[in-house]
């Protein structure tokens, strides 16, 4: 019995080979296309039909064995392809996991109903895997390539990904995919589930960011180049890529050597420790890209964006962030009307028929930060002919550059918040939105018997009042992406030095930005506090931060208690996006470093900040000068009083003399009557 199954099996097994190969060699060479497993290698010794060393592209390896009408699969790692005549669907066993020492990428040929687009590849397939929550549409197909084609052929929307149920034959079509939900924590395992996404979506590459990740670099990468000259050189190749590039490093295996990978933290879920831990060495992740088109009308202009992520936050006129504004929540396209008669919007016209404006997209409801990006748009009337043209300006160098003071000394317990590099160590001077940066706290007498703990840090904006708490009560921070936990100073290992890591980042309507913390002692240590925090893929994990929501005294421990100490720090940030020069505020110099020392006990302050007693003492020395004059005037008074009534005295002895006239007393000594002296 177990023989008789055994031979049926095989001979099953033959004939979806067979009928593979057929459908392959009978496939015209435009209607095929490749599928990507990454993570997986096929192993079929019988069936090797090649092995091609010192292959650096993947698309070297697939272009092999698209040339070959005998290949069906390959393996490929950087430096190695192998080519098959048989694939994963006729011997599923075959296909296993190969993440150690790299991962290696399994490639699948595959005559396609629907023609493909012109990249490399089709589709990247996840098994066991599922984007939950984004199906925008649930058909029958027969089979995970039928799954394909439908995502291939959809029409109402840009289908970015499909979910297909083997046991179901369930086909769940998306308008997301892993990229534009990244950080969400939707990407999840799901047993007998196949997660498809679509290569062949067409994405922004116009504005385009990318962040540094230090300290690791990819073990398998798509594409491997020589003699490259520049790392813009290797960003730019990555743009153009034949795939959708998302990742890149550049001269950390080799002078002049630039890598390239359609993989990020994003893709990476599935993969266990995809990176390898080189201390000096970078990659490039993808962020987001931006296209932006504009449409100039009769009476308005019109900027529309589409981006490659989800984008929240919101778009508005550069100076009018709560007039000519339009929020965004979770979408890939939005748009920002400006009629050109709005005086909220202001829109600048500049010769006769030439509208222009500058716009700002920005991520964080509240600040600018180095995500955000500023757009010059222009709209050109051609009035003799009445023709419109629009055009984007997207040659913009220079975005976000302030200029930053600061420093705060609290004479007790001599604490001190600073701002300064990633290592804890000197002062910025100054510094630009992105730039990597540190807030430090310090207790500056190093015998101190004392640590210390941090919470209620609030940047707050020197104009309207906007604030943001970055941590909160309970020493946790608020958004991660904004401002890290507190960490304790690798250099010392005590709690006297506190170190939280952020980016430089400023309010879009002022150019003063006020940090405000609440600092502790505590003896002899300082406990952490747990927090959750969202990393890259978006689950939750649990860090320490060194702040720590502050106990509630008791009537007995008063005396020994310690008294919370309030560092407030005015700081000037210049707006640059790169539209113009700006001038910086006459307001506060970059030399000018507001320096404040208050007592705060259970949030009543007990001491006067020095401006209010400046005001204390000038009004006392006004009081004392108004004293003064109404003493000297009262003397005046009461000296003039007794010298008229003297002369009234004397004058009544001899005669009388009318009140009021001017002339009496010339005519008295005309008459010869003696003076008195």
């Amino acid at each position: 019995m177990g023989k008789t199954f055994m031979s049926a099996l095989y001979a099953c097994v033959m004939m979806l080979t067979v009928a593979s190969a057929t459908s392959l060699q009978d496939c015209e060479a435009d209607m095929t296309g490749f599928e990507l497993v990454t993570g997986y290698v096929f192993t079929a010794p019988d069936d090797l039909l090649d092995s091609i060393p010192g292959t650096l592209m993947l698309t070297d390896c697939l272009e092999a064995c698209q040339s070959n009408d005998t290949c069906y699969s390959v393996n490929y790692e950087t430096g190695l392809c192998v080519m098959f005549s048989s694939n994963a669907d006729a011997y599923p066993g075959a296909l296993s996991k190969s993440q150690f020492p790299v991962f290696t990428i399994y490639a699948q040929k595959t005559c396609l109903g629907i023609k493909p687009c012109e990249r490399a590849w089709c589709f990247d397939r996840v098994q066991g895997y599922k984007l939950k929550g984004f199906g925008k549409k649930k058909l029958s197909a027969s089979s995970r390539q039928d799954c394909l084609e439908l995502c291939l052929g959809e029409r109402e929307f840009s289908c970015r990904s499909a979910n297909y149920n083997n046991s179901t034959a369930e086909c769940e079509l998306s308008d997301m995919d892993r990229l534009t939900v990244a950080g969400q924590g939707v990407f999840e395992p799901a047993s007998g589930m196949d997660y498809l996404e679509n290569n062949c979506v067409d994405e922004p590459i116009k504005l385009c960011e990318f962040k540094k990740f230090p300290g690791r670099i990819l073990k398998t990468v798509d594409s491997v180049y020589q003699d490259v000259g520049s790392l813009d050189d290797c960003r730019e190749l990555c743009l153009n890529s034949p795939y959708r590039c998302h990742s890149y490093d550049y001269g950390d295996t080799g002078e002049f050597v630039c890598r390239l990978s359609h993989h990020s933290r994003a893709t990476l879920a599935d993969i266990q420790d995809p990176y390898l831990e080189v201390p000096e060495a970078s990659t490039y992740e993808l962020n987001s890209c931006y296209n932006i088109s504009i449409e100039c009308r009769s009476g308005d202009m019109v900027a529309r964006i589409k981006t490659s992520k989800l984008f929240n936050g919101k778009i508005y006129a550069k100076g009018n962030p709560n007039s000519c504004v339009q929020d965004v929540r979770g979408s890939l396209d939005f748009e920002l009307e400006m009629a050109y008669d709005d005086v909220e919007c202001n829109v600048k016209q500049q010769g006769l028929g030439r509208y222009m404006n500058d716009v700002i997209i920005q991520h964080h409801d509240t600040i600018i930060t180095s995500s955000d990006l500023g757009v010059a748009i222009t709209c050109q009337y051609d009035l003799t002919n009445k023709t419109v043209s629009n055009e984007v300006d997207l040659g913009i160098q220079g975005d976000l550059k302030p200029a930053m003071t600061e420093e705060v000394i609290v004479d007790s317990p001599n604490v001190a918040m600073k701002i300064t590099d990633r290592q804890g160590a000197d002062v910025k001077p100054s510094a630009e939105v992105g730039d990597p940066l540190a807030l430090r706290f310090e207790i500056l007498d190093q015998n101190s018997p004392y640590e210390i703990f941090v919470r209620e840090l609030v940047a707050m904006d020197g104009v309207d009042s906007s604030e943001i708490v970055l941590i909160d009560a309970d020493g946790c921070p608020t958004d991660h992406f904004i401002m890290g936990p507190l960490y304790k100073s690798a250099d010392t290992g005590s709690g006297k030095i506190l170190l939280s890591y952020f980016d430089a980042f400023k309010f879009p309507s002022s150019e003063v930005v006020q940090f405000r913390a609440l600092v502790t002692p505590c003896m002899p240590t300082c406990e952490p506090v747990q927090c959750d925090q969202e990393d890259a893929s978006g689950e939750l994990r649990s860090v320490h931060s060194f702040g720590k929501r502050r106990r509630r005294r008791s009537t007995k421990s008063t005396s020994d208690a310690r008294d919370d100490l309030l560092l407030v720090q005015s700081i000037q940030i210049t707006d640059k996006f790169g539209f113009g020069a700006q001038q910086a505020s006459p307001e506060m110099k970059p030399t000018d470093a507001t320096t404040y020392s208050i007592k705060h006990q259970d949030y009543n302050i007990d001491s006067l900040c020095v401006n209010l007693f400046g005001v204390i003492i000038s009004c006392l020395v006004f009081l004392a000068v108004q004293v003064a004059v109404l003493i000297a005037w009262a003397y005046v008074w009461n000296k003039k009083r007794q010298v008229d009534k003297y002369h009234q005295d004397g004058l009544s002895v001899s005669m009388s003399i009318p009140v009021g006239r001017t002339d009496s007393m010339c005519k008295l000594y005309d008459s010869g009557y003696a003076k008195r002296y």
